[in-house]
């Protein structure tokens, strides 16, 4: 398992090993076996904006974005890049205030919702919406 973290705005604060314990955890409530790997971003509004326009057309700021990578499973053996976060440190500040708790906590949670997407999770229906969350919930119990 390989977290590799980049850290576009220097805030220095994300701990590796407190990632892959949270990943631990996720791979262990959705029964995930096998050796898995993902890079975390943490970005600027401005550049998150960028991107969510450019792969989304949704011009505006967000707070995570996942994106899955297309891969065939080859093997057991081999490690799998699930594929990236971009996280936005300025947004995931404000929304960590708005719900008051603290920055990591909402950092954190944010992972945990990407890492969801990753696997193929999603909130657009009610029905998958309720299962999300659920996991959500599931995991950062088990977290915290």
């Amino acid at each position: 398992m390989e977290i590799n973290i980049y850290d576009y705005v220097n805030f220095e604060q994300l701990s590796e090993k407190r990632y892959e314990a949270i990943f631990q955890e996720i791979l262990k409530v959705l029964d995930k076996q096998g050796d898995y790997s993902l890079s975390l971003s943490l970005v600027s509004a401005d550049r998150i904006k960028e991107i969510n326009n450019e792969y989304r057309n949704i011009n505006a700021v967000t707070d995570v974005l996942s994106f899955e990578v297309d891969y065939e499973i080859l093997s057991d053996e081999i490690e799998i890049d699930l594929g990236d976060i971009f996280i936005c440190l300025e947004r995931a500040s404000e929304q960590a205030i708005e719900l008051k708790q603290s920055l990591d906590r909402e950092l954190e949670f944010l992972f945990i919702h990407g890492v969801l997407h990753l696997f193929g999770y999603d909130h657009i229906e009610k029905e998958d919406e309720v299962l999300m969350l659920d996991l959500q919930r599931k995991i950062v119990n088990e977290i915290y």
